[in-house]
């Protein structure tokens, strides 16, 4: 696997679509790669942003998710919320490399990248390409952050061994690679976490991805997004914490 950064000017809000980055900044690509977008230069873009000094950051957060903890159960004052399907802390609102504004995630994910998959295909007459919008998370009982899949598009997201046997004969019956968080963790590490400048990566020589012609459907979504936290590994963890409903809750 190759994963190549690309350095761009500095983004801000207002200056300019990321359709208009990428033609920038994006010169060739190549069939059967994946193209990762960091969602905070996708929210500048989309100008997803809030001056500091014009509002409260806990009341943007909560806002912001479908669903928060209160951040005085965390003692580094961090309000754990659940957003797009994913946990995050303070629902992705961000103010490193915000030139002074709280820079929130872009207004729907899922719209993004497959209109970017749908240009960059056309743009550069491929059949097969993908696109993740990524962010960074902290996993726990670990220190420090990794990349992690927003949403994604033009591929499956994981591969299933369900069915088949490992290495001596036994049937495999709960092992599901996760695909495209592993592609995001790359993406990130390559692209960094602070003033590197470099908000895209292209991911190529991936054998393992399998590509698909068609925007992921609600039914591919639901298969990977977990809806309902009863479904989840870490259930028992997640339902003891007493959540509370944010604002973005039923809205997408």
């Amino acid at each position: 696997m190759i994963v190549k950064a690309i350095k761009t000017r500095k983004v801000t809000a207002g200056s300019g679509t990321l359709l208009e980055l990428l033609d920038e900044y994006l010169t060739e690509l190549k069939e059967n790669s994946v193209i990762a977008i960091t969602s905070k230069v996708a929210a500048l873009c989309e100008g997803r942003i809030v001056p500091k000094d014009q509002a409260n950051k806990q009341d943007l957060v909560v806002r912001e998710a479908d669903y928060y903890l209160p951040k005085n159960l965390s003692k580094y004052g961090f309000s754990f919320t659940i957003i797009h399907n994913t946990l995050a802390p303070a629902a992705g609102v961000d103010e490193s490399n915000g030139n002074g504004n709280y820079v929130l995630w872009p207004i729907d994910p899922q719209k993004t990248v497959n209109e970017v998959r749908h240009y960059l295909k056309k743009r550069f007459g491929l059949r097969e390409i993908g696109v993740i919008l990524t962010d960074s998370t902290a996993r726990p009982l670990h220190y420090g952050t990794e990349g992690v899949a927003i949403r994604y598009s033009g591929f499956s997201p994981s591969n299933n061994y369900i069915g088949t046997p490992d290495l001596f004969g036994r049937t495999l019956e709960v092992s599901i690679s996760n695909v495209v968080d592993a592609l995001a963790s790359a993406a990130v590490v390559v692209m960094g976490e602070g003033a590197e400048q470099t908000p895209i990566a292209v991911i190529s020589d991936i054998p393992f991805v399998a590509f698909q012609d068609h925007d992921p459907t609600l039914e591919e979504l639901k298969k990977f997004y977990l809806e309902h936290m009863e479904d989840d590994l870490f259930e028992p963890f997640l339902r003891q914490m007493g959540w509370r409903e944010g604002g973005h809750r039923g809205k997408g």
